[in-house]
């Protein structure tokens, strides 16, 4: 058996102020760097060793794999971490930095709805979940990633929201169906047990409960 661990980025400070922040370069905030070490005590004490991490190139997403590893006593690993651009955050668009209260304010909360939660739907100037997944995450996921878990490596992913619910519908653990109500926490490492390439178990860290 051997796992993958997704990782959302602990609360950045725009997550902070309910800015939309996409490819917007934005560090964690106190509580976001809090929760990052929170993260890597939890690994610690699931006795989980990665052979590889795998990050975005935003500084939010590669901080708190930095931060996570130092608490679990695997920080050597962050200096073999593979970061790209592909696991980055949705592109927002013209939404990026807009006050998410304010812009339901303008447009309407029913379209603000829309452009989160939707799987197709774009917002202005930006990228759909739907394009998140099959222009980004599915190939790089294949290409670089499944093969790693197929020779039963331990893998830790440190991205975002939409990148890592992305690599759920990539693993068939959600579709574009259910993935709207997939809401991953900041700083809670996601955990799946798998086997020859297959889910035999999910669940988060904090609580051990199926996710």
């Amino acid at each position: 058996m051997n796992y993958l661990v997704l990782m959302r980025h602990g609360q950045s400070q725009w997550n902070l102020e309910n800015r939309f922040t996409g490819f917007h370069n934005i560090d964690l905030s106190d509580q976001g760097r809090t929760e990052a070490k929170a993260a890597g005590q939890r690994l610690k004490a699931a006795g989980i060793k990665f052979d590889q991490v795998f990050t975005s190139t935003l500084q939010r997403a590669y901080n708190t794999a930095e931060i996570a590893l130092k608490e679990c006593g695997q920080e050597a690993l962050f200096t073999s971490a593979i970061r790209h651009d592909d696991l980055r955050e949705r592109d927002y668009g013209d939404l990026t930095g807009l006050n998410k209260d304010e812009t339901k304010q303008k447009y309407g909360e029913e379209q603000v709805h829309i452009w989160r939660r939707s799987y197709d739907v774009q917002p202005p100037g930006g990228e759909s979940l739907k394009d998140v997944v099959e222009n980004r995450v599915r190939p790089y996921f294949t290409r670089e990633i499944l093969p790693l878990l197929a020779r039963g490596k331990n893998v830790l992913i440190s991205a975002h929201g939409n990148s890592l619910r992305g690599i759920l519908i990539v693993l068939g653990a959600e579709t574009p169906e259910t993935i709207n109500k997939a809401e991953i926490p900041t700083g809670s490492p996601l955990v799946f047990e798998m086997e020859n390439g297959k889910i035999l178990k999910r669940y988060y860290l904090e609580d051990q409960k199926a996710a």
